[in-house]
């Protein structure tokens, strides 16, 4: 399957308000697809069909993913982009911010992902859930983060091992991107040279590139970052 032939189809997108779930609902629409958005603010998504939702509501995740899938007649693949980070020491960062980080990487990803099975065995569709650098190296005062994306990756290679034959499963591991993300961190936990940041928009290329494999070819795993990444290897 090449480039001009290629549609990604039914694309849902959690985070796709913003940074990089932006980006990707952007691309799936450029390449003709169909993509619907879970944001917990849905106020600048109008591109997309979105639905407003917490991720790490699991009951709430189920009944969008449902309205989703519905609204699309099934679904093709699922993007989990939806993260959120608590910097500092360990007994620095409140027990219950650091719990939600794992609330929302880890197990809105499990919830999403979960909830988005039925149809995507149904169409042998994909499922991309984003990592991080962070899930490959660990970082002092990242320890929610780390133990998050940790987990994601542990999460998508599992489940990859599980469900060969029936669906895609591809960790995708980005490095820092020139987004929002880090706006509401402190300053010292903010990167000091965005110019080593990737622009979003080349990691939702990558994100189609999964998407367009032919069946039978998985991308198990892909790291993209800026040349000059600091986090990795």
């Amino acid at each position: 399957m090449n480039e001009s032939t290629f549609r990604p189809g039914r694309v849902l997108v959690t985070g796709g308000a913003s940074g990089l779930g932006a980006a990707v609902v952007d691309a799936v629409l450029k390449a003709g697809g169909t993509p619907v958005v879970l944001d917990r603010d849905i106020r600048n998504v109008a591109a997309a069909k979105a639905f407003e939702v917490d991720v790490s509501d699991r009951a709430a995740v189920e009944a969008a993913v449902r309205a989703a899938a519905e609204t699309l007649d099934g679904l093709d693949a699922v993007v989990t982009a939806a993260g959120i980070d608590r910097c500092g020491k360990l007994e620095d960062v409140a027990a219950d911010e650091w719990e939600r980080v794992i609330g929302v990487n880890l197990l809105g990803t499990v919830s999403v992902v979960r909830a988005a099975l039925p149809y995507l065995k149904e169409s042998r569709g994909r499922v991309v859930t984003i990592a991080s650098t962070l899930g490959k190296r660990a970082l002092p005062e990242a320890t929610a983060y780390c133990a998050s994306k940790f987990g994601v990756v542990g999460f998508s290679h599992s489940l990859a091992a599980e469900t060969g034959g029936e669906i895609g499963v591809t960790t995708m591991i980005p490095g820092g991107m020139k987004t929002r993300f880090f706006d509401d961190r402190a300053e010292q936990y903010k990167p000091q040279d965005d110019s080593r940041l990737n622009d979003p928009a080349n990691v939702a290329q990558a994100i189609l590139f999964v998407l367009s494999q032919p069946t039978g070819c998985e991308i198990r795993e892909m790291l993209i970052c800026h040349e000059d990444e600091g986090s990795w290897p």
